[in-house]
């Protein structure tokens, strides 16, 4: 989800040396001190040299446009670098026959939206989240889809693994081969520096304002991919054990039984690479009950021409009833271009009450409301609590058949 468990805290964001300290926890010993050692001081040089090269060059519009739509950032006390919603795919029956084709995806979190762009694909995608860190994540897949010359080879720069002599091959290769693949070979030291260093060229291409420690902040996410490999997990500081691996949700299925991961075929991952590729993955620093980004991100949209397809929101409803901002939030969606057909996909984790729609196997619970509908129970006071949120008005889940 976009936030774990808990309350979330607002204020100074954590720094990529926390984050790296974060990722060596439980990494051998001997490898952590390595890649500890590798890279980190000459970070600092390298932003000095980027600060420099910034100010001689002007803002691309995708930084432009980044900058004007953002709000300053706040955390929330995780290590959000994957989903924690084991059936995300549960909810694509629904998005191919409801949801329509096109027009804006607005999202949270890191990739697991990439799989509902996928299915849906929209023309535009503004990836909104109150976290820098989560600009710096969105900027580490931009670069790693601008690197990659298939699926394949995108996993191997993102887990610092030797890349077949001969790609192509692998482009009519299913998921679970390019798993079993990842598997079978040994992450190094010199393949993760030479990700890290195409990752930082392809960065300092986005005429983004990055910071020394934003810099670093991107280095020290990849570098938990690195340590962890396929068994990366959602991480809420130990609180719950029972988040699902990124293996896991590679290899998930719709309700069919269906891989529909973005990365289940190359047809879907290269829908993505080329939304990176033209700049049309807009990383967003924003509360969605905040003064501004959400209705900047509507204004966006309107002024393009277009209704938003597809909000997800993850659990993050949760946190604005906790935190009194719901109505806020709800006010913002009730301003942004919308039809009939557009949806909401929203999480609901069991505890405390077992939703009705939950799928054997799965402790989250997808859930996809018309946009209309929660606007206009809203309008009429019928949201007064977060079981409210998730307790009505959703779409039956649906075989894509």
């Amino acid at each position: 989800g976009a936030a774990g468990p808990g309350e979330p805290r607002r204020g100074a964001q954590p720094t990529g040396r926390m984050i790296q300290r974060r990722a060596l926890a439980g990494a051998p010993l001997v490898l952590a001190l390595t890649l500890w050692g590798c890279g980190g001081e000459d970070v600092g040089v390298a932003a000095e040299a980027l600060d420099r090269a910034v100010t001689a060059v002007a803002d691309s519009g995708f930084a432009r446009l980044h900058a004007r739509i953002s709000e300053p950032g706040g955390f929330f006390d995780t290590d959000n670098l994957i989903s924690n919603e084991s059936g995300y795919l549960n909810v694509v029956g629904v998005l191919a026959t409801r949801a329509p084709k096109g027009g804006a995806y607005v999202g949270v979190g890191p990739d697991q939206s990439f799989s509902y762009i996928a299915e849906v694909r929209p023309e535009i995608v503004f990836m909104i989240d109150i976290r820098r860190d989560n600009l710096l994540h969105h900027l580490l897949f931009k670069a790693l889809f601008q690197n990659a010359r298939n699926r394949l080879e995108y996993l191997c720069l993102l887990f610092g693994k030797p890349t077949p002599r001969h790609l192509e091959p692998w482009d009519d290769a299913d998921i679970g081969a390019l798993v079993t693949y990842i598997d079978s070979v040994q992450a190094t030291v010199r393949l993760f520096e030479d990700a890290a260093d195409r990752v930082a060229d392809a960065v300092r291409g986005y005429a983004m304002r990055l910071s020394d420690d934003d810099l670093a902040t991107i280095r020290a996410i990849h570098r938990a991919f690195v340590y962890q490999g396929l068994d990366i997990r959602y991480s809420n500081r130990g609180r719950f054990s029972w988040f699902p691996t990124y293996r896991q949700l590679l290899l998930e299925t719709d309700l069919d039984g269906v891989h529909r991961n973005y990365l289940s075929s190359e047809e879907r991952f290269r829908f993505l690479k080329d939304l990176e590729q033209r700049n049309l993955i807009i990383p967003v620093v924003g509360d969605l009950a905040g003064p501004h980004a959400l209705a900047a991100v509507g204004r966006e949209i309107a002024d393009r021409g277009l209704h938003v397809s597809v909000f997800y929101t993850s659990n993050v409803e949760q946190y604005l009833m906790q935190g009194y901002t719901f109505d806020a939030f709800a006010e913002t969606v009730a301003g942004l271009p919308f039809d009939e057909h557009s949806v909401i996909i929203r999480s609901y984790f069991n505890r405390g009450w077992l939703h009705p729609a939950t799928v054997s196997g799965h402790r989250s619970v997808q859930l996809v409301e018309p946009i209309r509908s929660f606007v206009e129970d809203f309008r009429g006071g019928g949201l007064r609590s977060y079981y409210d949120v998730v307790g009505r008005s959703t779409l039956p889940m649906r075989r894509a058949g």
